[in-house]
């Protein structure tokens, strides 16, 4: 089932074009991943899908509903969580205090912090009383991937998870991805640069270049070599 379908999107900031008609899908049960190298609209195009930038043309709808006019908040209430680049956790909160953030947009009677976050990252159980600071990057991505966790998702949108995290984290990073998506009652929609993570996780791809995309295909049409020449070039 379609969660997420994006129709010839287009985003300025100011008078310079950050997307050109871009469009993408997101399934349940799925990964769809978007591949480019720095600079191409990957981010931006994430941002407009969350509600963090305004949309100049085209159409995002999230099952079955135009959500373009809809708030940050109005999203998240709905069911789609980010995990941003750079992670943007709370450094001064405990760990506890990062994960019941989640909260915001849940109904008062399911503000818990579901088991599954600490079965996926078990670290979190065990710094629950630290400062978010204080972990190391990798920690920090987890913390951050647990707090999207808390609020329930049905789409899940993660930006370069694996960005200056070392391989042991990646791996943990990569199991939790393929047992959300095995669940079936999830879409995951990935931005990455890490090409064989990429080929790892995605069911379906989108290469993006000068905020166009190039190049989509399924998980198949990323064993040959003209989607590595693309990011390398």
């Amino acid at each position: 089932m379609k969660m997420l379908s994006v129709e010839n999107l287009s985003l300025h900031y100011g008078a310079a074009q950050a997307l050109r008609g871009v469009s993408v899908e997101a399934a349940l049960g799925e990964v769809t991943c978007v591949l480019g190298r720095n600079g191409v609209g990957k981010t931006s195009l994430l941002r407009a899908i969350v509600g963090h930038r305004p949309i100049s043309g085209g159409s995002i709808r999230f099952d079955g509903q135009d959500i373009a006019d809809l708030k940050p908040f109005e999203r998240a209430t709905r069911g789609i969580a980010y995990v941003p680049q750079g992670r943007e956790i709370f450094p001064l909160l405990t760990v506890r205090e990062n994960l019941e953030t989640g909260f915001a947009p849940l109904n008062r009677g399911t503000r818990r912090v579901p088991d599954e976050v600490f079965e996926l990252f078990p670290v979190l159980r065990s710094m629950l009383g630290r400062r978010g600071g204080d972990l190391s990057g990798g920690q920090q991505q987890q913390l951050a991937i647990g707090r999207a966790l808390v609020m329930r998702p049905r789409l899940l949108v993660l930006d370069e998870p694996t960005e200056g995290i070392q391989p042991s984290i990646i791996k943990d990073i990569a199991r939790a991805i393929r047992y959300l998506r095995d669940r079936k009652d999830m879409a995951i929609l990935l931005v990455e640069q890490y090409f064989d993570f990429a080929r790892e996780l995605a069911d379906r791809f989108a290469v993006m270049e000068r905020g166009e995309i190039v190049q989509k295909g399924s998980r198949s049409a990323l064993d040959g070599n003209d989607v590595r020449q693309r990011l390398a070039i």
